[in-house]
């Protein structure tokens, strides 16, 4: 008995931690939020090439999929400049 109602104690100290940390944020501007699910997007674009060298054993498709990857750390250094830039 004593454990269940320990465990409760902790979900209810773990829920009031994550409001509190969600209520300590600053709300993102559309931009912002715009840019962090492009990051986002990107991100999980790159692991899934990522993903699809390892076993290739194509040449061409191998540098098909460098290149991809490539571009797409291009776009998210380009990302990370915009989030650097202060918005007006």
């Amino acid at each position: 008995m004593a454990r269940g109602w320990e465990s409760k104690s902790v979900e209810q100290q773990q829920a009031e931690m994550a409001d509190q940390h969600l209520s300590s944020r600053r709300p993102l501007s559309d931009i912002q939020q715009k840019l962090s699910r492009k990051r986002e997007g990107l991100l999980l674009s790159r692991t899934s090439l990522v993903r699809q060298i390892g076993p290739t054993t194509q040449a061409r498709h191998r540098r098909m999929l460098e290149l991809a990857v490539a571009e797409i750390d291009k776009q998210l250094a380009e990302c990370e400049q915009d989030t650097q830039t202060p918005c007006p």
